[in-house]
């Protein structure tokens, strides 16, 4: 019998609706579509000329790009003949890449630009990746003078010597215990690790979401997050062929508000980061307000705060709270979700990272609930959800249903479910440090609350203990001071130290005097310090001129502060805090 994995459920979908839009691109100014016969056939011919560059199953394939149909009709291609995909996030180093290519064995890899060929020139030269064989430029990519270069259609025409029979035979071997792809972690602390998921471990996640998200071929998603990434990949691949809908290609980071503005998503995944764009968008037209609109506005998102006290409490709004709310629909959140490119958003959802509570509160008093989901590569992707009848803002919501979820005796989170990975690739001594009796050790602490709301306190790795012995997690810390508008990030110091201090950035739109900012930082760490005990409270802090980012290497590419990497690169800032 052959396995429903996701690369034969595309061949399925093909069948069953071949007319029917699968993914769009942006040229000259026009979204257009590609069906899903054509998207199968794409995946065939990619198939067969992968084939023909000798790729076997169990071979590991590396694509580097941002999100574009080469990118998705690779990585399908490779699961259908069952050779291994593995991404690579376009912001790698050259030293990152060489030893993703080294570590895999990588026998060809796929690449986007000039830039990209310069890094994996770099990454091959000399003895670096010696099992590299092929290197496949995406359509329009750069066509360097090496023997290993293939243009796109060069690649693709070299399967027509390939029976489709092959396709088909490769697609029927596959197993539910396959491996059916790599995702590196994008390392936070050390070398990356290369997460081994199964066919079964993507599929089952795949219907998963389709349950949870109650999705349908109807719906539309933006792909804009980097593609080596599970969340994203999940979004754009797995569940987007489970379910059917389609899925719209952003030209670049930069051009999404447009894009999101041209084809009105009705499910919107992002990262905080996106969601503060959106609250800051939103909150830039409010201000602009006047008189009666002002209080028209004012009224509108107090409906919005009884609204979702009510929901967040567990409670139905009465009859009269009810059409209170449609009529603030109809006059304001109607034309706010209009003026961001989210009149049709049926679920928001925001993951990766902790989202400012206060943002979260703001944009759904305005009609626009985002909903915290919790996961990481191990799992597929998720764990627990905030469903969209059964949410609680300040938490990661629930358990996905068939995945068990624990704390152990000192507040690790502790997962079980057909979601958890196979372990890492080539790496037995860290899988079995990560896996206990069937058990995933996420690495997370939590706790649940007297709802069944999960909730995040901190990161285990990521606990300060003081000179005085003192355990303190700076998660909550960190999320508090990150709540005041002012501060974009929060990173405390204090391992074997004295004393908690902290190193803060600012909110680039925010423009104070440096007395002024001095001042204004000092009473929001006064207000924090109040909620916490002696030991927990920040005695001083330093305001860095720059925001963090991913080119300045503070940053993972999903956006997540690398805590090792801030306190190298700052290291002077934070003994002159101890002096």
């Amino acid at each position: 019998m052959v396995y429903d994995s996701v690369p034969q459920r595309l061949f399925d979908r093909a069948q069953a609706t071949p007319d029917a839009p699968a993914y769009y691109v942006r040229a000259h100014g026009d979204w257009t579509p590609t069906s899903w016969g054509e998207y199968r056939d794409q995946v065939s011919q990619a198939s067969r000329a992968l084939i023909a560059l000798g790729m076997e199953p169990g071979d590991v394939g590396c694509i580097l790009g941002f999100n574009r149909p080469e990118w998705i009709i690779l990585h399908a291609a490779c699961m259908a003949i069952g050779a291994v995909p593995a991404g690579i996030y376009p912001t790698c180093s050259a030293e990152e890449i060489r030893y993703i290519l080294e570590h895999t064995k990588a026998k060809f890899v796929a690449i986007e630009s000039e830039d990209h060929w310069e890094r994996v020139e770099e990454a091959s030269a000399g003895d670096g990746a010696p099992d590299l064989r092929t290197v496949v430029s995406m359509r329009g990519g750069p066509a360097p003078e090496d023997t290993r270069s293939l243009g796109w259609e060069a690649f693709l025409s070299g399967g027509d010597a390939v029976d489709p029979d092959r396709v088909q035979e490769r697609l029927a071997g596959i197993k539910a215990d396959s491996l059916g792809t790599l995702i590196y972690t994008s390392g936070t602390t050390g070398p990356p690790k290369g997460v081994m998921l199964s066919h079964h471990n993507l599929s089952w996640t795949a219907l998963a979401m389709q349950r949870t998200l109650d999705a349908v071929a109807s719906d539309r998603m933006l792909s804009y997050l980097p593609l080596s990434h599970i969340a994203e990949q999940m979004f754009t691949i797995h569940a987007q062929i489970t379910v059917g809908y389609s899925v719209y290609f952003a030209e670049s980071v930069q051009s999404v508000p447009r894009d999101i503005k041209e084809m009105h998503p009705t499910i919107m995944f992002g990262v905080p980061r996106i969601w503060e764009k959106f609250h800051a968008g939103i909150t830039a037209k409010l201000e602009q307000a006047t008189g009666t609109k002002a209080r028209l506005v004012s009224w509108a998102r107090g409906v919005g705060e009884r609204v979702e006290r009510a929901a967040t409490e567990g409670r139905k709004p009465s009859a009269w709270l009810k059409l209170q709310h449609r009529t603030a629909h109809s006059l304001v959140f109607s034309k706010l979700r209009e003026a961001v490119g989210l009149k049709h958003g049926r679920i928001s959802i925001s993951g990766a990272a902790p989202l400012k509570a206060s943002i979260i509160e703001e944009l759904a008093h305005l009609g626009i609930p985002v909903l915290e989901v919790y996961g990481q590569s191990e799992v597929s992707g998720p764990t627990s959800f905030n469903f969209a009848d059964d949410y609680l803002f300040g938490s990661v919501g629930k358990p996905l249903e068939g995945v068990e979820v624990k704390l152990a005796e000192d507040g690790e989170i502790l997962v079980k479910g057909e979601n958890v990975f196979m372990g890492y690739y080539h790496d037995a001594e860290a899988t079995a440090g990560t896996m206990s009796d069937g058990w995933l050790l996420s690495g997370d602490l939590g706790r649940f609350d007297e709802r069944g709301f999960l909730h995040i306190t901190g990161r285990k790795k990521d606990i300060i203990i003081t000179a005085g012995g003192k355990n303190v997690a700076p998660q909550n810390i960190e999320l508090e001071l990150k709540a005041h508008a002012l501060i974009e990030e929060a990173v405390l110091i204090g391992d074997q130290r004295p004393y908690l201090t902290a190193l803060i950035t600012l909110d680039p739109d925010r423009k104070l005097a440096d007395d002024d900012v001095a001042a204004a930082i000092q009473k929001i760490i006064d207000d924090v310090n109040d909620r916490y005990a002696k030991v927990e409270q920040i005695k001083r802090f330093t305001v860095l001129e720059n925001s963090f980012s991913i080119d300045g290497g503070e940053m993972t590419p999903t956006l997540k502060v690398k805590r090792a990497a801030v306190t190298k690169k700052y290291q002077d800032k934070i003994e002159a805090m101890y002096a």
